[in-house]
């Protein structure tokens, strides 16, 4: 509306049908609702129109749709409903789906702050803009229904002189570019507002940040199954078969006579040997097996153990958590016991942690030198993401001088160990 070639332009005339056409389907609107309430308190009485109350909750639905393909005569960006996609197919699963979802009840409350205020307002607005156009068209008048004598100016005042009627058509003239601004105005706050009501922005940014959040859940969920299959894969394929070269290659190494081909049925049952720790230590990297058979205490005691830092483990769980969030929590503690052993220093770590208020928590401390940062490799970066992911949070304090202290939190409920295999 800033721009000197507003009033030539279409936007005067897309706001004056945006608002002609709100008044319009404002008034079948209301006419629609109250015939749609008489019917159902009429019927109410036989119990027939207790159903159609459910139709006329549901009125708001197609008001809502009209609203946003109406809204582009002055307004750019598309407008999107944000209903649910029912869970099931059939009448009932997209009734129940409608009912439940705040959408739904929003739209309703616009369908009637329209029927009963908003298409007046704009009924108003274009009357008051055709005021100048009867100014304007005052010779006209004067030339037809006024014989060249007269002219009424909006039927309260006669006009009987040529210079007058041209006078008041140019007054006419000044005062239509003015209401052009004004029904300008107009229709951009009335478009703004239903924006508002029916599919604000923040709503729309809300849905997309959740559906991120849950997109980002069944990410982590399918990279865990995927783990969990190669690790399988490979324990139940490859090991076993490597299990059974290094069985063999023994029993030929004692069946050889002494002499070349022994050294080298030797040299190949150590590699075998070698390639198969090689492969049982990746497997337990991917995803321990204890991990998955006896879970989360077990498998940081495991952890412990294989740290050449002393470690004391101090996991109280009554149960498991979800198998996304036990892999995350443990492989946390691994890696952190892994910078204790490369970089701290310590002369002991301490493992502790347990479930309290829905929220399962770890702590790793150690009386290293301190002064870790995550950003210098550490391998905790991509651990965060993946806590982050799981909607946790994961904190670490390490001064110079230490101690180091690293603290995660999982949002999570636990579940009795038997009711994870049953």
């Amino acid at each position: 509306m800033s721009r000197p070639g507003f009033l030539l332009s279409a936007w005067p005339w897309r706001s004056a049908a945006y608002l002609l056409t709100g008044a319009v389907t404002g008034a079948a609107v209301l006419a629609a609702g109250v015939t749609a309430v008489a019917v159902c308190g009429a019927l109410a009485v036989v119990l027939v129109g207790l159903p159609l109350c459910v139709v006329l909750a549901l009125g708001g639905i197609p008001v809502a749709w009209v609203e946003r393909h109406r809204l582009r005569l002055v307004d750019g960006d598309a407008m999107t409903g944000r209903h649910r996609v029912p869970t099931a197919p059939g009448l009932w699963a997209w009734l129940t789906t409608r009912l439940r979802e705040q959408a739904t009840w929003r739209e309703l409350g616009y369908a009637l702050l329209f029927a009963g205020l908003l298409w007046p307002v704009d009924a108003l607005a274009v009357v008051v803009a055709l005021v100048p156009l009867s100014l304007a068209a005052t010779p006209l008048l004067m030339a037809t229904t006024g014989d060249g004598h007269e002219a009424k100016v909006l039927k309260q005042w006669t006009v009987t002189t040529w210079p007058a009627a041209i006078g008041v058509a140019v007054l006419g003239l000044l005062l239509l570019g003015l209401c052009a601004y004004a029904l300008g105005v107009t229709a951009g706050a009335r478009a703004a507002l239903t924006r508002l009501l029916i599919a604000s922005r923040d709503g729309e940014l809300s849905a997309e940040v959740v559906e991120l959040a849950r997109s980002r859940a069944r990410l982590v969920d399918a990279f865990e199954t995927e783990r969990r299959r190669i690790e399988r894969d490979l324990h139940d394929g490859a090991q076993q078969r490597l299990v059974s070269l290094t069985m063999t290659l023994g029993l030929a190494r004692l069946d050889a006579p002494p002499g070349p081909l022994a050294d080298q049925l030797a040299k190949a049952h150590e590699e075998a040997g070698s390639a198969l720790a090689e492969l049982r230590e990746l497997i337990h990297g991917i995803h321990p097996k204890v991990l998955t058979d006896y879970g989360l205490g077990a498998a940081v005691a495991d952890a412990a153990d294989h740290c050449v830092v002393p470690v004391a483990v101090d996991l109280e769980l009554p149960g498991r958590p979800d198998q996304s969030v036990e892999s995350a929590a443990y492989f946390v503690v691994r890696e952190a016991l892994a910078n204790v052993d490369r970089h701290s220093g310590a002369d002991r770590a301490r493992v502790s942690g347990g479930h309290r208020d829905g929220r399962l928590f770890l702590e790793v401390r150690d009386d290293g030198r301190g002064g870790a940062d995550p950003s210098a490799g550490s391998g905790l970066t991509g651990l965060a993401d993946r806590v982050w992911a799981l909607d946790g949070r994961l904190a670490l304090t390490s001064p110079a001088g230490g101690p180091t202290l690293l603290r995660v939190e999982f949002p999570c409920e636990l579940t009795e160990a038997a009711d994870r295999f049953a």
